[in-house]
């Protein structure tokens, strides 16, 4: 009985130890950086679009089967979901006044 021994080829991965730094124009780094900020402002808002789905959701349930702590739940999360956007719209006026001064 013959064994074949296979051998896993492990590929070179870039790590910040190992590598020399990619040396990147202003430009370039403008470019990635605002491609980074759509994409996480894309997934931001999709985060926060799914979760006032899902308490509402939770809402129409609590409501179609008459609980009161469901209701009640439910109407805190929604409360604490648009506290939150309304701090997030605070903190992002407060940022851009800060950067006009």
């Amino acid at each position: 009985m013959e064994m074949k021994m296979r051998r896993i080829l492990i590929l070179p991965t870039p790590h910040y130890l190992t590598c020399p730094p990619v040396r990147r124009t202003p430009l370039e780094l403008a470019d990635s950086k605002t491609r980074l900020m759509i994409s996480r402002t894309l997934i931001n808002r999709l985060l926060i679009f799914a979760f006032m789905i899902l308490v509402g959701y939770s809402l129409a349930k609590a409501i179609q089967i008459k609980s009161v702590m469901g209701i009640l739940l439910a109407i805190t999360s929604l409360g604490a979901g648009i506290y939150f956007l309304y701090l997030l719209a605070k903190m992002k006026y407060e940022q851009e006044q800060e950067e006009s001064v």
